[in-house]
């Protein structure tokens, strides 16, 4: 017995047209969210396990009314994923699982018939109206219903919900989690009493002047903040905390350039492999033994840290992202089969296949050997804060991370004619979408090479 919201739209006109009765062109639909939870009361500061009252909780139009059950249960014996009593269970009074939950679902059907009296009148009731409507639909006198004084939510009230549901749902990474944490960091520094109401397309505009001038965003990372919270809004109008849609109209016109694409050519890969590390620095040998993996076989950082040697086979890997749960099967190469053959009598913590370190020291060492290497061909970058054009100059050997030797990978693979699709299998991307960057930079490599037959 789940309980779920069921959202009912009638067509009043022509019901109104058989019953010879002038009804509104149609029904408003009022979103709700209706769960049954136990009270959460505290005894000398500990939580009350034993006998709790079972609520409904009814949330709607940004408002939170909870109403009492008459039943009790003990909380081991309650399951919260499903707002039921435990099958076979029974409470102090002897009642079953079975007579309360009967009941719970006849509460939730008249709650239901109460917010579809409304939505026919075109109402929004007040909580004061849904209790009176309530008690009419309610057939046990003997029952207490009681409407405790109502809550109006609040963005950042309700956000870490949103961060719990959304990321147990959808299997986050700590870099997702990440991402949120910031834009309830951005949020609360912009308005620590946000409302709902509040954001409108004056406020949103507002909120993305904060982000350039006080944090220093540039445009596409505000972009981006946009988008995150145009998804935690969504889910807050799903929940029936947020009524207020502006935000879905709401698309600030913000002049940004696409991220530039920092990887290795073929000839700087070579450059790097070959390069003689100082016997001061043997420490950059196995970092760039992990990063040429990465770089011959489109594997990221968690990805490679993460390899078993129960996941390397004769010709191949077989690696379960960690990032997208893909299954990927990636052949190896004379490159990728040497690193592995160099470390296969090393044991290392884990069973790991190669010798790691966390992305922080790999990323520092990587921009200390590429220095070191000498690869440090200028990078034009061009992004806007505002209306402001900003260029940057630097060497590459400064922009290198372990992301690049993914990056390296595909942009060479591409280059060397392999198709694109064959390409995606090996890096688990979906769509072309994603390619696209990849592909324009190999057609330009492409380009570039053939150039060269003009100076013969």
């Amino acid at each position: 017995m789940i309980f779920e919201i069921h959202k009912i739209s009638f067509d009043i006109s022509k019901i109104g047209c058989i019953f010879g009765c002038r009804f509104n062109d149609c029904s408003m639909n009022i979103k709700r969210n209706i769960i049954f939870t136990l009270e959460k009361r505290r005894k000398a500061g500990v939580i009350v396990a034993e006998n709790v009252p079972i609520r409904m909780r009814v949330i709607y139009n940004c408002k939170r009314v909870e109403f009492t059950t008459g039943y009790r249960i003990d909380a081991v014996k309650w399951d919260a994923a499903k707002q039921r009593v435990k099958f076979g269970c029974t409470n102090k009074l002897k009642q079953s699982a079975s007579e309360i939950n009967t009941d719970l679902l006849r509460y939730y059907t008249e709650i239901q018939n109460t917010f579809k009296e409304f939505e026919v009148r075109n109402t929004m009731p007040t909580p004061e109206q849904l209790k009176e409507s309530f008690n009419r639909q309610h057939e046990d006198p003997e029952v207490a219903v009681e409407v405790p004084e109502s809550v109006s939510f609040k963005p950042l009230d309700v956000f870490p919900e949103f961060i719990k549901e959304c990321g147990m749902q959808n299997g986050w990474s700590d870099a997702t989690y990440e991402k949120f944490a910031a834009v309830k960091s951005h949020l609360t520094k912009f308005d620590p009493d946000l409302s709902f109401e509040s954001l409108d397309e004056s406020r949103l505009t507002q909120y993305v002047q904060f982000l350039e001038e006080r944090e220093g965003l540039r445009n596409t990372s505000i972009l981006k903040q946009i988008a995150y919270l145009k998804w935690f809004l969504r889910w807050c109008g799903k929940k029936g905390y947020c009524m207020n849609n502006a935000y879905e109209d709401f698309n600030p016109k913000l002049k940004s350039t696409p991220k530039k694409v920092i990887f290795l050519t073929w000839e700087e890969l070579s450059k790097l492999r070959e390069y003689s590390i100082p016997a001061t620095k043997q420490y950059l040998e196995r970092v760039r033994d992990v990063f040429l993996f990465q770089c011959f076989t489109g594997l990221r950082y968690s990805d490679v840290f993460n390899l078993r040697r129960s996941d390397v086979k004769e010709n191949h890997i077989e690696v379960t992202t960690v990032k997208t749960a893909d299954s990927l099967v990636i052949e190896l190469n004379n490159y990728s089969r040497a690193i592995l053959d160099k470390y296969r009598q090393v044991a290392f913590e884990g069973d790991k296949v190669l010798p790691v370190v966390s992305n922080q020291k790999m990323n520092d060492y990587l921009k200390e050997l590429s220095k070191l290497a000498g690869i440090d061909e200028p990078v034009r970058e061009t992004y806007y804060k505002g209306n402001e054009r900003i260029d940057l100059v630097t060497p590459k050997c400064e922009l290198m991370s372990t992301h690049a030797g993914r990056r390296t990978f595909i942009c060479n693979a591409l280059s060397l004619g392999i198709p694109a699709q064959v390409v995606m299998k090996w890096t688990g991307h979906s769509d072309y979408k994603a390619m696209k960057p990849y592909i324009d930079i190999a057609d330009d490599i492409k380009a570039n090479a053939m150039d060269k037959f003009n100076t013969l």
